[in-house]
């Protein structure tokens, strides 16, 4: 089994009333995409295949690329991921892997991954992940936000020593772009994309149309 999802994030009532309404656009125009075949991933130059929740047994993996600035993709992970989490990864039905995917009209992206790989490195991706999108309406508009991230670090109690150093020498920026060169490789280019089986679908995809997907793939996988 793969690293647990720990969902006590914080701001999470206030991150809920903010971007519930800031998505509600993104909503309506992604929930109608229709998936694309794609081809498998290719193997990370990096060596490094994501962040994964949930079993290496589970006959369904869902690839998500996102972007911690992302309006569409905090809207996704706020509403659509603690059902997904619940339903189907801790059911062993589901296995999520996270890639990054920072864009560059988020200008503060780039450090929210790295604060996140940081985490990562200490077993605490998923932790940080949350604290970022939950949060993300309060540390978009801060001038220095990796302040923020740090004090995210320090709420999930991580080694602050392993932390600043991993941030400061900003080893892990390679591993997050070629994530990110892996994405665009089988199609992406905008986020969140989703890779279901061997199915891209673009946008904050709602859970119901995201279990349809599964099935799909679940039965294709019977015959």
């Amino acid at each position: 089994m793969a690293q647990s999802m720990n969902l006590k994030p914080f701001y999470m009532g206030f991150a809920l009333l903010a971007i519930v309404g800031a998505a509600a656009i993104w909503w309506a125009r992604s929930s109608g995409s229709s998936p694309v075949e794609v081809g498998p991933v290719p193997v990370s130059t990096s060596d490094f295949s994501g962040y994964v929740l949930g079993s290496d047994s589970a006959n369904v993996e869902i690839i998500e690329y996102a972007d911690f600035g992302c309006g569409a993709c905090a809207h996704y992970a706020v509403l659509t991921g603690p059902d997904v989490t619940k339903r189907l990864v801790e059911t062993g039905r589901v296995r999520v892997r996270f890639r990054d995917f920072p864009i560059p009209s988020h200008p503060q992206s780039s450090d929210a991954h790295l604060a996140a790989a940081c985490a990562g490195e200490q077993g605490q991706f998923y932790p940080m992940h949350d604290q970022l999108f939950f949060g993300q309406r309060d540390w978009t508009r801060q001038r220095r936000p990796t302040r923020r991230f740090r004090e995210y670090a320090e709420a999930l109690r991580l080694d602050m020593g392993r932390y600043d150093s991993c941030v400061r020498d900003r080893r892990l920026l390679g591993q997050i772009q070629a994530a990110k060169q892996e994405g665009i490789a089988v199609g992406v280019n905008s986020t969140p994309s989703f890779i279901v089986g061997g199915l891209l679908v673009v946008g904050a995809v709602p859970y119901d149309r995201l279990v349809s997907l599964v099935e799909r793939v679940e039965a294709a996988g019977s015959r």
